[in-house]
C-alpha cells in the first residue's frame, strides 16, 4: 500500500472496500443528525457552489479505489436526474498525488462538483474509514445518512429515495 492510501489515517487493507453498500455507523464516523464540517472552510482544492439550503451528497473517493471509480457513473446519473433542483453532488478526492487526480479527471470528466482533500483533513474530521464513503446532508446541513463501502446495484434507488425525502422537508 502506498503512502497516499494511508496518509489521512484510513486503515485500508488492500481490497478492504466492502462488498456491499451498508449504512455505516462505525466508531469515529460522523453520525446522522450531527453537523457536517463546513465544506467552504475545509481547505479543499476546487471551487464549491453555494450549498446553503440544498441537499448535498458528499462522496469520498480516490483514483486508486476501484469501487469508487465504479460509482462515478451513478453519481453522474443522479446529477442529471436532479439538475435544476436543490441537490448538489460533491466528489471529494483523497488523492495525495495531483497527477493521479488530474489523470483520472482527464480520462473521466465528471459533470458534478469535484474537489480534492490531499491531506485528508476533511476525511479525518468526518471519520472516513472505508472507501468509498458517502454522506448525505439535508438542507439544514446536518447529516441525514452515511454509507460506506462498495455501492451495489440498488444504491441509485436508495440515494434517490433519500434525496426525494430530504427535498420534501
Amino acid at each position: 500500500m502506498n503512502t497516499s492510501r494511508r496518509s489521512f489515517g484510513l486503515r485500508l487493507i488492500a481490497g478492504a472496500c466492502w462488498a456491499g453498500w451498508t449504512s455505516a455507523i462505525a466508531a469515529g464516523l460522523i453520525q446522522p443528525g450531527t453537523d457536517f464540517p463546513d465544506l467552504a472552510k475545509a481547505g479543499l482544492e476546487g471551487t464549491l457552489p453555494d450549498l446553503k439550503g440544498k441537499v448535498v451528497v458528499v462522496d469520498f473517493w480516490a483514483s486508486w479505489c476501484t469501487p469508487c471509480k465504479k460509482a462515478m457513473p451513478m453519481y453522474a446519473e443522479l446529477h442529471k436526474e436532479y439538475a435544476g433542483k436543490d441537490v448538489v453532488i460533491v466528489a471529494v478526492s483523497l488523492d495525495e498525488n495531483r497527477k493521479d487526480y488530474d489523470a483520472f479527471l482527464k480520462k473521466n470528466p465528471l459533470p458534478f462538483v469535484v474537489a480534492r482533500d490531499p491531506k485528508g483533513k476533511l476525511a479525518e474530521a468526518v471519520g472516513v474509514q472505508e472507501m468509498p464513503t458517502s454522506v448525505v446532508l439535508g438542507k439544514d446541513g446536518k447529516v441525514a445518512s452515511v454509507h460506506s463501502g462498495s455501492l451495489g446495484d440498488k444504491a441509485r434507488g436508495k440515494l434517490s429515495a433519500e434525496i426525494d425525502g430530504l427535498l420534501k422537508k
